[in-house]
């Protein structure tokens, strides 16, 4: 038990833990952090967000802020994405490459635009475990001399609010109009007469957005969306709904030995209009001559769930692994990611995976594995 309390206490904590404590969350070590895996059922937080709306502490995230002269010039170096094409107050999801094309991280680019002095301003958000290591490699790739690097990952709350009536919640304390922001749209205004960032991103397949604050704000906003009905909601319903959505989660079906041609994200690799940018060389030959394996989307037979790492079989032979695996509130049948060779990447095919050492039939389907219907466009 010593022990264990001693590890609990080394786990850093956000600025909304003491509220998860009084609400009786149930919470998880996640990295470095100590965060609510659920406050009532993942089940029932789940279903929140895909007919009402959730809200979520992901203050654990990374959060830069950048200043200065071509900043988008310097990023577009790193990313397969084209972020010339960024206007102010639109953001592009894209990757930080390494020169074999793998994934250093998954992260959200955002252009807050121009100043009269030719300084640009842009958000980044990366993930809470790739934290440390994002912010070196990009103060790394960067000119630090023109740039100015701020790292609010511990003093800024962030809070995600999710669903089909995040919109609608949210307006009622905020100074700007929500209604024309589409997605991927942010702008900073206020709440409460301070400064507040609010995006409309998230990572649960539903409309909704992403707020930036300070913490006395955050910690005000957090407990008038609860006022006002909004669910709160932990890691454990998150990671349900974004499987349903098929995005991919860091450190599980993307890493730095993965390319985005092999993870279904080609859609992020713009080689018809980019420049060079670290990982290109690679991306290049694999768009010439194919990917080995790819990322496709299971759906296993009857309730039982392919967990990550379950082996994936095909003619009775090991051929892949599975990445991510779950049992679909929504759709009501287990669903799983996983990396099998390119000639079984098709929809439809059947192939095996190996739970608690018993082979069963699985499905390769299209993803997302559920769309909503009340996102907005881009």
């Amino acid at each position: 038990m010593a022990n264990q309390e001693n590890i609990t206490q080394s786990l850093a904590r956000t600025p909304l833990y003491q509220i998860g404590v009084e609400h009786k969350a149930r919470f998880t070590s996640f990295g470095t952090w100590e965060m609510p895996v659920q406050y009532s059922s993942i089940t029932k937080e789940h279903k929140a967000v895909r007919n009402n709306t959730g809200m979520f502490d992901i203050s654990h995230m990374g959060k830069f802020t950048l200043q200065g002269r071509n900043i988008i010039d310097q990023l577009d170096n790193l990313v397969p994405s084209d972020l010339s094409r960024l206007q102010p107050s639109q953001a592009q999801y894209t990757v930080l490459l390494n020169p074999q094309a793998g994934i250093i991280d998954d992260i959200i680019i955002y252009y807050q635009g121009l100043d009269t002095t030719g300084t640009q301003k842009v958000v980044i958000i990366v993930n809470a475990a790739t934290t440390d290591k994002d912010k070196s490699w990009i103060l790394t790739h960067l000119d630090i001399q023109t740039v100015e690097f701020q790292d609010h990952s511990r003093d800024k709350i962030l809070l995600a609010v999710q669903g089909p009536k995040a919109t609608s919640y949210l307006q009622s304390l905020v100074r700007a109009d929500l209604t024309p922001i589409k997605a991927f749209g942010h702008l900073e205004t206020t709440i409460f007469g301070q400064p507040a960032f609010l995006a409309r991103t998230g990572y649960t397949g539903e409309d909704g957005f992403e707020v930036m604050v300070d913490s006395e704000i955050g910690i005000e906003l957090w407990q008038r969306l609860y006022d006002a009905g909004v669910i709160p909601c932990g890691l454990g319903c998150r990671d349900t709904l974004r499987l349903e959505a098929a995005m991919v989660l860091y450190g599980q079906d993307i890493d730095d030995t993965t390319t985005p041609l092999e993870a279904g994200l080609a859609w992020l690799v713009h080689l018809d209009t980019k420049r060079d940018f670290i990982g290109r060389s690679v991306l290049e030959q694999q768009q010439t001559k194919g990917v080995q394996r790819k990322l496709v989307g299971l759906q296993t037979q009857g309730r039982n769930i392919a967990r990550h790492g379950y082996p994936v079989l095909w003619s009775g032979k090991t051929v892949g692994e599975v990445t991510s695996g779950t049992f679909s509130p929504t759709l009501g049948y287990p669903i799983a990611l996983a990396y099998v060779p390119s000639q079984l990447a098709t929809t439809k095919q059947q192939i095996e995976v190996e739970i608690r050492g018993k082979a069963y039939p699985s499905l390769v389907v299209k993803r997302p594995f559920y769309r909503s219907q009340n996102r907005v466009t881009s």
